[in-house]
């Protein structure tokens, strides 16, 4: 009995670490809200990058319509299990892979353009609600009684401010005023016998000094002001082209740099990436596109279809943008050497 009971003791234990560490690996394997999010975000994406493949015939879009397909399978398998506040849900994306498999059965036409628009809202709707729940959940109650405690601090007297009198420019012309009239001596008020014609210039002399020195004031710094509001108001934000982040002051030169660096390391495809980029940063800065986060490539081309010459140059890079990138063609030197000189020909001939 005593050995019986010893053995079941010892099951009971071996049971309990199974379960353990079923549960452990279970926790391991499974992705957060955070990542899960991003892997959605950047498979809609690749779904409206595919927007317009094909849609010249000198392409062949088969290629990488079938490996942005991969991609998407391998960032959202059918079933995954997401870790959010301490609990492990179990995610359903075996609707995507139908979806995708819908599509590459149906024929080349104008239905495969609203299966794709309709993956891609379906996509960015999970996103913007994967979004929302990050948002209420960093929406603690120690913020709001944060929040709470700071405008209770900012209630009291010493950190209310008055509003300041008008503008700054009439505050210094006040102040200049007010200096000029304490050069001239305190004049007595005139008697009933004195000459009001003496008192009338002497009015208008006062009016005229300020009047010029107004003009005077207007005319040196006015020109300064009204430039520095220009510059405040001309300051770039961060740019989002083709899903990569493009700070402030980066410019096209900045990322052609990087792309000739990543030439010069091997990496002939990411150059060729940085170099498109480059070009459509180019272009924007020119008022010749406009970027956005969610427009793909074949946006921006087809914005300047109305440009003959500039739609033929740029078509040209943007295939071979396509075949190297999405459709993972090995790039040679020779075609990184055209696509350079094809983007040098493209910033030199519309200056």
């Amino acid at each position: 009995m005593i050995v019986s009971g010893k053995a079941s003791f010892r099951f009971g234990l071996t049971t309990c670490a199974c379960a353990v560490m079923l549960m452990c690996v279970t926790r391991a394997n499974a992705t957060t809200l955070s990542e899960y999010q991003h892997r959605v975000s950047a498979a809609a994406n690749l779904i409206e990058e595919l927007h317009g493949a094909g849609e010249d015939e000198s392409t062949e879009p088969s290629l990488f319509i079938s490996t942005s397909f991969k991609r998407i399978r391998e960032l959202l398998p059918p079933k995954e299990s997401v870790l959010m506040n301490g609990q492990t849900i179990t995610v359903d994306n075996s609707w995507l892979h139908k979806d995708l498999a819908d599509f590459e059965k149906s024929n080349p036409g104008a239905e495969r353009a609203e299966m794709l628009s309709h993956i891609a809202e379906r996509l960015r709707a999970i996103d913007d609600r994967l979004k929302e729940m990050q948002g209420n959940r960093e929406n603690s109650s120690d913020k709001d009684a944060s929040k709470g405690r700071l405008a209770e601090i900012l209630r009291r007297p010493e950190y209310i401010q008055t509003a300041p009198e008008g503008s700054a420019l009439e505050r210094l012309l006040e102040r200049f005023v007010r200096w000029l009239s304490s050069l001239f001596p305190k004049t007595k008020p005139i008697q009933p016998g004195g000459s009001p014609i003496i008192s009338m210039l002497a009015q208008i002399l006062i009016v005229g000094i300020c009047v010029a020195a107004i003009a005077l004031l207007i005319w040196r710094y006015g020109p300064r002001l009204v430039s520095g509001r220009r510059k405040q108001k001309a300051k770039r934000e961060a740019r989002i082209v083709l899903g990569e982040r493009l700070e402030p002051d980066q410019s096209a030169a900045d990322l052609l740099a990087q792309a000739e660096a990543l030439a010069r390391e091997g990496n002939l495809r990411a150059a060729i990436r940085k170099a498109y980029i480059a070009l459509l940063c180019e272009l924007g800065d020119r008022k010749i596109i406009s970027l956005a986060q969610y427009k793909t490539n074949r946006d921006y081309l087809n914005s300047v279809r109305d440009k003959a010459g500039l739609y033929g140059s740029m078509r040209q890079l943007t295939q071979s943008f396509e075949l190297h990138w999405y459709g993972l063609v090995p790039v040679g030197e020779n075609d990184w050497n055209e696509f350079r000189n094809g983007y040098r020909r493209i910033v030199t001939s519309d200056r």
